[in-house]
């Protein structure tokens, strides 16, 4: 074969494998807690629709919960194979912004796209879904439910299971609860409400399935949707929320775009796919949470859910102060 000839199949090659690489699906990869990519979890369904739009691959990379997000996130830093963090809460808002490890989004006019009960100003992150923390209990053998924290506290008497605030969401929720409520005497409450408390587990599902579906607890610490989830997939409506006098602490989960990512469009993408209808029609009914947008198909079952009044404390005061309020919750032990 002449010279000329086998220089043009080279660049003939050099061309189709390029645009070859060109067509490739791109990889997007996404730190999330493993409750989110379950089988029953919005993740396999979402993960499903944003490849086919998009042309992309997804892999999830899954924590147990969103503390261990954010501190796998601090950990690994300018080293993270993340593109995305999506499963933060509100309680680690600031740390999380001021890591110096996300980046601004590009959505526009974001306020006039979501409709949540606090006003949303972070350029960096974007919520996907929230609820309300609640103590919930079974309504057929628990008959007089707390309708107040205080009443709770001073008056209840019940077998309660919470999670731990250094490893879970919840748990974290009900320690700013708790402050948002009480200010500096919350540490003679929860020597008060120790007394009550028969476990503390790491994460939500032992104590919501282990002990209190499986009768060793009369109240859990959970969400105020979690009775939407038995009537839903049950028919069962004899598990009902606290709504308390005081209010109920909102959680909120967001998701942002870490500064190293190579696919920042694509990331973009992802975070503008999120409040699009496609992806909140599914969190109802798989995240038993509160989408952010007002869809057409909410769930009937959420409907039968009462409104709590909104608690919340600013995200820098949680920062600076968490450690205290946890030293303060295991000395009151």
């Amino acid at each position: 074969m002449p010279a000329e000839e086998k220089m043009k199949l080279i660049i003939y090659f050099i061309f189709f494998l390029l645009i070859s690489l060109s067509l490739k699906a791109q990889k997007l990869t996404i730190y999330t807690y493993d409750s989110f990519i379950s089988e029953w979890g919005p993740g396999p369904i979402i993960e499903k629709k944003f490849e086919e739009n998009f042309n992309t691959e997804i892999e999830f990379i899954a924590v147990d919960s969103s503390a261990t997000l954010l501190n796998k996130i601090l950990l690994e830093g300018s080293a993270t194979k993340a593109d995305i963090v999506l499963g933060l809460d509100m309680n680690l808002f600031y740390e999380a912004d001021k890591s110096n490890l996300f980046t601004i989004h590009s959505i526009d006019n974001l306020e006039n796209k979501i409709s949540i009960p606090i006003k949303w100003n972070s350029k960096k992150f974007i919520p996907y879904n929230y609820g309300y923390f609640a103590f919930v209990y079974n309504n057929k053998l628990f008959k007089n439910p707390p309708k107040s924290m205080n009443e709770l506290i001073n008056y209840t008497k019940a077998r309660i299971v919470i999670q731990d605030p250094r490893t879970s969401t919840p748990g974290l929720g009900l320690l700013t609860w708790m402050k948002a409520i009480y200010g500096e005497d919350a540490y003679k409450e929860w020597e008060k409400l120790n007394k009550k408390i028969i476990s503390v587990t790491k994460g939500w599902t032992d104590s919501y399935y282990n002990f209190f579906m499986g009768g060793e607890a009369d109240i859990v610490l959970s969400y105020s949707t979690s009775p939407a989830a038995h009537i839903m997939f049950e028919n069962n409506y004899d598990i009902s929320a606290a709504i308390f006098e005081e209010g109920n602490y909102i959680s909120i989960e967001f998701a942002g775009i870490l500064k190293k990512s190579k696919n920042k469009k694509l990331a973009n993408e992802f975070l503008n796919f999120m409040i699009t209808n496609d992806f909140q029609s599914i969190i109802p009914s798989t995240n038993i949470m509160y989408p952010v947008t007002n869809i057409d198909n909410l769930p009937e079952a959420f409907n039968k859910l009462e409104i709590p009044k909104v608690l919340y404390l600013d995200p820098k005061i949680i920062n600076a102060q968490k450690d205290d309020w946890i030293e303060e919750w295991l000395n009151a032990s």
